[in-house]
């Protein structure tokens, strides 16, 4: 069951650039078994990636089997900041 990843267009826009390539090459390393690595994030319908000291938020699109990154940034602010 692989997934594709579509990005929002500001996903990336808060993190240092030194490490943008170790979040980018975590998620598509995901999209073979998303399912395995996501945990719910409770009180709202997206899940979250655990990357070192960063957090991306996912939305999952079954029909399509599409994850949508939303937003990664530190997890102190992270959740302060979600969409």
């Amino acid at each position: 069951m692989t997934f594709s990843i579509k990005w929002n267009s500001d996903a990336l826009d808060c993190l240092p650039s030194e490490v943008i390539p170790r979040i980018v090459k975590k998620i598509e390393s995901i999209v073979e078994n998303p399912f395995h690595f996501l945990d719910h994030y409770e009180g709202e319908k997206v899940y979250k990636l655990r990357i070192g000291d960063y957090r991306a938020l996912i939305d999952v699109d079954f029909a399509s089997k599409t994850l949508k990154v939303r937003i990664v940034d530190h997890r102190s602010r992270v959740y302060k900041r979600r969409i």
